[in-house]
């Protein structure tokens, strides 16, 4: 079968974890010093620039010196082992890990050439300009309308009624949302199907004219109908906006993405164009993953 042009007739997905790891891991995948970034981390035009990296949860350290760039207009997918650190690294980003106690993150991270860790920096509208979709839907207990409206209101981004209701249209329009919804505005959130509620989650992420959207497994409580037209959206938004995408599904990030990035035991393994990941990858570690010989 053939997705983008990459061929995933070797890929089964998360099915490949019921393969018994222990009787084919091999000695590289448990030697550290083979796990350097294998590929090319930099890209011509980035929008968030990762420089060494590390994070920590007390005496544990969960990344280990990841270094990568976030294109303009590209999809960047992020896939791995459970418990790898892809999403606690998609985190650091906009500083969600802030919110963790224990969680202490080094390193430099530029978003447009500014450090988003510098102690001037307010967290609040940088998670605007950085706005982050999570695993399961999670619309405010408000309106359909209420909750794409909310960001801008908080952050002054309409003078009047008319501005917000024209926010409001043209973010739900983005998500793809705006025909099935238009006629129900004030019809809770909570009424909608689960993809639609992504949908709407997404419209609220648009609403504040973020720079960048972080997903984290943004379909993996979804149907497959869900997630084509999540999938299909996310291609659309690439237009304008810089997205990286955590996913368990390769043939996902196959679909949807333009670089991929593979993480294990919190390294970054190897990272570049997704194509060449999925059919020529450079380390045995990512190719064991492809491959499902581990993971």
């Amino acid at each position: 079968m053939l997705v983008n042009d990459i061929s995933v007739d070797r890929i089964d997905g998360d099915d490949q974890s019921s393969i018994n790891a222990e009787s084919v891991t091999p000695k590289h995948v448990l030697d550290r010093e083979n796990r350097d970034t294998v590929g090319t981390v930099t890209v011509a035009d980035p929008r968030i620039t990762c420089r060494n990296v590390d994070v920590y949860y007390g005496d544990k350290h969960a990344i280990h010196d990841v270094s990568v760039d976030l294109g303009r207009n590209e999809v960047l997918a992020m896939i791995g082992p459970s418990g790898c650190g892809k999403s606690t690294f998609l985190r650091c980003l906009n500083r969600m890990n802030d919110t963790i106690d224990i969680c202490r993150v080094t390193g430099q991270i530029e978003l447009d050439g500014q450090d988003i860790y510098d102690k001037s920096i307010d967290v609040v509208p940088l998670r605007s300009q950085v706005g982050m979709v999570f695993q399961k839907p999670n619309p405010f207990p408000k309106s359909i309308y209420e909750n794409v409206a909310w960001g801008p209101r908080v952050h002054g981004l309409a003078r009047s009624k008319a501005d917000l209701n024209e926010i409001v249209e043209t973010s739900l329009l983005k998500a793809g949302l705006w025909n099935e919804v238009k006629d129900r505005l004030d019809k809770p959130g909570t009424s909608l199907s689960g993809g639609q509620q992504q949908r709407l989650c997404i419209a609220r992420t648009i609403a504040v004219s973020p720079e960048v959207i972080l997903m984290d497994e943004p379909c993996s409580a979804l149907d497959p109908i869900a997630t084509a037209k999540i999938e299909d959206l996310i291609d659309e938004l690439r237009q304008q906006y810089s997205i990286a995408i955590v996913t368990h599904s390769m043939q996902q990030a196959a679909r949807v993405s333009q670089r991929t990035a593979y993480f294990h035991m919190g390294d970054l393994i190897e990272v570049g164009e997704t194509a060449a990941i999925f059919t020529n990858p450079k380390h045995p570690l990512t190719e064991d993953y492809i491959t499902g010989r581990f993971g």
